[in-house]
């Protein structure tokens, strides 16, 4: 402040969190653990009507579905729910997905311009129960992540943890 110069407000360093896409195998592999994928389920289909919406796609897009567990030293580490915009990415209709897991495939395929990330507990579902060690109703946490490359929706994905999961970020 100065007297007859008036005030002057300096702004402040913008603080931000980057996070690094993640790669699972990659992830279980750095705590020594020996890693193994597998797809469950692989489907060509019309977007769901809440699918449509969060990612704003326009009425009769197509996606791939995918359904795929990710295993660290033979245990359910991560159940993988994922949804490919087929419009914007049609090369995913000729993979197959049975060796690489689709986020290996998305990072090494296609660039993203904008994520949209949210942690959250949901509640066990069938799905889950099958295939992590949860009881139905019990809470997981969940990552669920959107990704879009120049405002084109990429791919929705959630991704619930085995118990005792711990994700830490440091910036």
């Amino acid at each position: 402040r100065r007297r007859r110069a008036g005030t002057r407000v300096r702004m402040a360093p913008r603080r931000q969190a980057r996070f690094e896409m993640p790669v699972v195998r990659a992830e279980i592999e750095m705590t020594g653990a020996s890693y193994r994928y597998s797809l469950l389920g692989r489907d060509e289909l019309a977007a769901p009507d809440w699918l449509r919406v969060a990612m704003n796609l326009q009425p009769g897009a197509r996606v791939v579905h995918l359904i795929c567990v990710h295993f660290a030293d033979g245990a359910a580490y991560q159940l993988e729910d994922r949804w490919i915009n087929s419009g914007a990415l049609p090369a995913v209709l000729d993979q197959d997905f049975s060796i690489i897991g689709p986020n290996e495939w998305l990072i090494a395929t296609v660039p993203y311009s904008e994520v949209e990330i949210s942690f959250c507990t949901a509640k066990a579902d069938a799905l889950i129960v099958n295939h992590l060690d949860h009881s139905r109703g019990e809470p997981v946490f969940t990552v669920e992540r959107a990704t879009w490359w120049q405002e084109e929706a990429i791919t929705f994905v959630r991704l619930s943890y085995r118990k005792g999961y711990r994700m830490t970020t440091r910036y």
